[in-house]
This record gives structure tokens, sequence and C-alpha cells, in this order.
């Protein structure tokens, strides 16, 4: 071998370990890849960033753009709820939901479809009385099957198609995937709906292991001799964090608060509600001199508190969410899961107090999407409390609820949050930072005439990319500028949807797959799995171009799978004298085909911490499904995209 194709090798392998590795973000990795291979000469400088201008990579910036827009004017949950049946065996609704879930995945991107459905799926488990975990693995597997069915339903396929655009000159159409992407997306929901009764974990009280552990809001009287007299409320806070207890609320003069200001003096007679563990409480009780409230029941609402903040603390104003009363000792446990309907209500209802909705005080759980701009931050960076009014109760992680420092816990995807405060609030925190949350909501559609447009534009986009009137890059774009012009969605907010780690992903990786094909290292790569393993073999090296696309994919980004198998699949092509079309359609179906981690998809992470799933639980449903993707994909593969 020569030099340049050492280097990239070495190159390429620190890449693939320090994806599996996973300390560092995806796309951190990919750009520190490109510049070692422009440091290395084996991609000229000034080609260093031609990626960012692949018609890939533009074309999966407007999809993100006009995914998002169906999303936010309600459109798409509007059309998803009248598809669903309301009534039927739990079988059939289960299949139903999946079938929707793979449809809108289809055409829009594979995770939206994933969080607009999920909070329908959590009921769907809640009415039937079963795990969610059994309703939210076979959706998360059906919205990616889904994907893989027409050129836009995700990434993947799109860098397949641009590659071979660069191959063959002409990329794969809209619909030369559904052949046999659809024929794999049926086979693989009737088994995963069929199946998951039996293959997926029974984890019945996941959600309660979340959250059920004890811990209660219990409401206390700062006694005359007290030792949180005169103190305030960042002082309180830090007395009570050695209890691992935090203040949740307050009541004085019958004025209620929820989420105060930690400037905010405390006086005797002032009322606290804190989150603490029953074992702990009382020592913590006794060492500050604090008292168990028996019964009280303000009936007022203090707006803000300014006046008496700004003169005792000199703190900010407080947030105009900040209105609403905590919760009472006797009903006020945290560990209010979501698995059944009645005890919901228990937990939610005494919290309204019976008072306007625009005053209620909620608990709710929210999900952390993998690509949530929360990543990695805590309660404490976030400033919850200041900016929204709302307090972060608990986090549960895996199944299990963490057993850290709320306000030092560092957020994962696939983490579940329990927050409390006004729905508004929660709401507005929820879009802020991109997580799901899991009751399903009522479905609003606050412009019907938005709505219909964003529907109209996306489907004249698609129809134009199928008919090959525009390349799909254009049309995707030109329906990016449609939805500008007809302000669909507030053209400041236009470019929220886009996932801008995986366009950086693909944008970086780009250049070093065109430097594994123009050093040859394609070519040895391809050379040594057809000699060592496929025997020369057409079909047998297909089908190892899927499996080993397939275990990758399950362990790295799938973007970044196949944009590194891409090159590879045209050498082995190329060196047995076949199309190369079938070896693409294999490294499409491949990257897409993520089943086994929950860090192979991002819809595996998501499900993660609602099914209350641990990482060694997907395998038992996602192997039997991968082998029956080979199964079925690789004679579909032969029919439709002979060699």
């Amino acid at each position: 071998m020569t030099q340049d194709q050492w280097l990239i090798f070495g190159i390429l392998g620190t890449t693939i370990v320090l994806f599996l590795v996973g300390r560092w973000r995806h796309d951190l990795i990919a750009l520190l890849s490109l510049l070692a291979c422009v440091l290395a000469g084996l991609t000229p400088s000034a080609e260093a960033f031609v990626g960012f201008a692949h018609p890939a990579v533009i074309t999966v910036a407007a999809v993100l753009v006009l995914s998002h827009g169906l999303q936010k004017t309600g459109a798409v949950e509007a059309m998803a709820q009248r598809l669903l049946p309301n009534t039927g065996s739990p079988l059939i609704a289960l299949g139903a939901l999946t079938l929707v879930g793979a449809l809108l995945s289809a055409f829009m991107n594979n995770v939206g479809a994933m969080a607009l459905l999920m909070p329908i799926a959590m009921q769907h488990a809640i009415r039937q009385g079963i795990p969610p975990g059994k309703v939210l693995m076979p959706l998360a597997f059906g919205t990616i099957l889904g994907g893989m069915t027409t050129l836009i339903g995700t990434p993947p396929n799109l860098i397949v198609a641009g590659f071979r655009a660069e191959h063959s000159g002409s990329g794969f159409a809209m619909f030369d995937f559904t052949p046999v992407g659809l024929g794999v997306a049926l086979v693989g929901i009737l088994f995963a709906v069929g199946f998951s009764r039996w293959l997926v974990p029974h984890r019945e009280q996941s959600n309660a292991d979340s959250f059920d552990t004890g811990t209660y809001l219990t409401e206390v009287r700062i006694g005359e001799e007290a030792n949180l007299v005169d103190k305030t409320l960042r002082e309180a806070e830090q007395l009570l964090d050695d209890d691992d207890a935090q203040i949740v609320g307050m009541v004085r003069n019958d004025f209620r608060v929820t989420a105060p200001l930690p400037g905010r003096r405390l006086h005797a007679g002032d009322i606290l509600v804190i989150e603490a563990d029953p074992e702990s409480l009382g020592s913590t009780l006794t060492r500050l001199g604090l008292k168990l409230e028996e019964s009280v029941n303000p009936e007022k609402t203090e707006d803000t508190g300014e006046a008496e903040d700004e003169k005792e603390a000199d703190s900010k104003s407080a947030t105009s969410a900040a209105k609403e009363s905590a919760t009472r000792t006797e009903i006020s446990r945290v560990g209010a899961t979501r698995h059944d309907a009645e005890s919901t209500e228990q937990a939610i209802e005494p919290k309204k107090n019976k008072r306007s909705h625009d005053d209620e005080v909620v608990i709710q759980e929210l999900v952390v999407q993998p690509n949530a701009l929360l990543l990695g931050m805590t309660a404490t960076d976030l400033q919850i409390r200041s900016r929204f009014g709302i307090n972060l109760l608990a986090i549960s992680r895996q199944g299990h609820r963490s057993v850290k420092r709320l306000r030092w816990t560092e957020l994962q995807a696939g983490d579940v949050i329990l927050m409390q405060g006004p729905p508004e609030a929660i709401a507005g925190f929820a879009m802020e930072y991109q997580c799901i949350p899991l009751a399903q909501r009522q479905i609003l559609i606050p412009n019907k005439r938005k709505a219909w447009t964003a529907v109209g534009i996306m489907l004249a986009a698609v129809v134009v990319a199928a008919t090959g009137f525009l390349p799909a890059a254009l049309a995707f774009t030109a329906g990016v500028a449609a939805f500008m012009i007809t302000r669909v969605v507030p053209v400041r907010r236009i470019y929220d949807g886009i996932d801008w780690p995986i366009i950086v992903l693909l944008g970086a990786l780009m250049p070093m797959a065109a430097a594994m094909a123009n050093t040859g290292a394609a070519d040895v790569l391809a050379q040594s799995l057809l000699n060592q393993l496929a025997q020369g073999n057409a079909i047998i090296a297909l089908t190892l171009t899927l499996i080993i696309t397939m275990t990758l994919s399950d362990f790295m980004n799938n973007a970044a799978t196949a944009a590194v198998m891409c090159p590879i699949a045209i050498s082995i092509a190329a060196q047995l004298g076949v199309d190369a079309d079938s070896f693409l359609m294999a490294v499409a179906i491949g990257a897409s085909c993520a089943f086994l981690t929950p860090i192979g998809h991002q819809n595996n992470t998501l499900i993660l911490g609602p099914g209350g799933f641990r990482f060694s639980d997907y395998w038992r449903l996602g192997l039997p499904m991968e082998i029956l993707v080979v199964v079925v994909s690789i004679p579909l593969l032969l029919f439709f995209w002979p060699l």
C-alpha cells in the first residue's frame, strides 16, 4: 500500500473508534477527521469545504426545514390523528400507529414523526394497561423502516443517491428506493408489531421506577426561631442541599409562588414547599427549625413580588410565569407516573386547585431529544426557575431515577425529566430546548390556511423532485423559499428545524470519502473483502456489504456509515464487474436498519427513557429484525436491481 493509503486508513480507523467510544460529538469528530485529511495532504485545502455544498447535504437541510414547518402548523399531527382508529384490538391499534409512523417518516424527518406520535403511543399504552416500551419500540422501528422507502425519508438515502450521481452521472430518483424499501418495511413492521409482545422486555414498572422513589413535596412553616429567618432562598437552598432537598415553591400571606426567585428573603411564618426524601425529611426539619404545615389553603395568587425582592435582595424581577401554588403534602407525591390514567388524574388535578387554565400548575414529563440544545447542561446552567418559572423535580435515565443532585446532573439524550409549573411555561421550555412532552396534547391548528399551505408546498416539492423536473436539492430548496414567502413559519424561525450537527457531520465526511476513493483505499478494502470473505461471489459480497453496513450503523451515526461505505461498495461492484446500484441500495438499507442499540438511531435513543429500557434491551427484538431485513432485502435487491 502507498503512504497515502496508510494515512487515510489511519484517519478512518481513528474516526470509527471515536464514533464507537461516543465520548465526543459526532460532528466534532468529523471536523477533526477533515482537518487531519487536509493536514496530511489527502484533501486539497481548496476542496476542504466542498462537502457543505454537496446536493445531498443541501437536500437534508431543506427537508428538515420543511418537516419542521409541517410540525409547527399542526397539519401532520391532525392528519395522523384522523388516520388512527379509535376502536379495535390493541394489536390492530398498535399496527395502525406504526404504519402511520412509517408513512409520515417516508416524507418527513423520522425523528419528527416519532416525536409527534410518541404522546399518542403513551396514551395507547395507558388505555391498554401495557408497559409503554411494548408500544414505543415497534413504533420507533416502524418510523426507521418507513424512512428508507423514499429518497427524502432518511439522510443515508440522500447520501447514497449523491454517490451514485458522482459515479454514474445521475442519482436515484424519489421513489427508486420504494420497491425494496417498502417490502422490507412491511415485513419488518408486521414482525415488530406481532412479536413485540414477547421480544420486548417487560418493564411494567419502568416509569414507576423512574419517579416513584418515595420523594415528596412537603409544606413546612418557618418558625420564629428557625435558622432560615432573614435568609434568602439561595442561602436556604444551600442549607437544604446537604439533605438533597430543594425548594419548589412558597406561600406568604396567603399568596403563593411557584419557583420563587433565589434573591427573595424569607420571613417567619412563610411556608416553603420542599422536595425531600422521607428518610431525610425529619433530620432536615429538626436541623433548620422547620415545622410540618398541616392545613393551609391560600386562595390568592401573588403576581411577581418585584417590590420586595428589589428592596431586600436586589434581584431581577420575577418572571410572569411564576404565579401559582405549590402542591399539598397529602396529594403531591412525585411518583405520579403515567402508567394508568386514574393515578395521573389524581396527581395532577389537585395542583389545578379548581383555578382557571391560565393559573393551573401541573406536573409533566418531557423527553430530551438526541439533538436537544440542553444536552450536557444542568438545571443550574439552564436557569430553569428564573427564566421560565418552573421546577425540575426529577430525572429518569434508562429506567432509573438519577441519584445525583438534580441541579448538578448533566442531561443526556433519552432522559425523562419531570417538570412542575404552569403548562404554558413548560410548553415554552420544551419548545425552546427541543424536548418532547409525553402527555398527549390537544391538537391545535392556529391557522388552517398556513397548515394547508405547508402541506401543499411539501407535496409540490415531492412531485417536482419525483418527476425529475428539478433535482431534489433544488426542488426542496424552492419549497423552503415558498415557506418563507408565504410565512408558513416566521422567517426568523425558519432554520430552527435544521439539525446542524448532522449538516456539519455530512459536510465534513464527504471530502474524507472522496479521499478514500482518490487514494485507492476503497479499492484495497474492497479487494480484501472479496478475496478473503466473499471468495469472488457477487451475492455473498452483496450480503456482506449489507451486514457490515448494518453492524457499523448500530454503533455509528447512520449518515456517517453511509458516507464511509459508499466508496467501498462502488469499488466492490467495479472489481466484480457488476452494476453498482444493487450494492449502493444495500448500503442504504443497512445504514437505516440500526436496531441493536439505543445509539444506532436517534429514534432508538428517544424511547430509552420513556420505555424504561436498558442498553441491552434492544437486541431482543433488534437482532431478529436485522436478520429478517437481510433475508428479505437480498432477494428483493437481486430482483429489482439485478447484478
